[in-house]
């Protein structure tokens, strides 16, 4: 599903106009990105979180040139589904 698809299945159900509904899913994925640049978690009950996740260190190899390359802990955006929400969806 697009954000488009999105806009329109929300703005449908809501009875809200198409871009009032494109106004507040923007804001919400602007606000999601700027909580989890500043190192915070989002928690959605019942659906899921968006959190931040550290990678350790680790050694890789470059494979065309033979040689180890070290790539430094970073940190991803990552998100986890709620209990319900993964029940919901048929697994444990």
């Amino acid at each position: 599903m697009t954000k488009a698809e999105l806009v329109a299945k929300i703005a449908s159900q809501t009875g809200s106009d198409r871009q009032t509904v494109l106004n507040v899913v923007e804001a919400f994925m602007a606000q999601v990105k700027t909580s989890l640049l500043e190192d915070e978690n989002v928690y959605l009950r019942g659906f899921g979180s968006f959190i931040v996740k550290t990678r350790r260190k680790k050694l890789a190899r470059n494979i065309s040139k033979n040689t180890t390359v070290e790539i430094p802990e970073h940190k991803i955006p990552a998100f986890k589904p709620a209990q319900e929400f993964k029940a919901q969806m048929g697994e444990k």
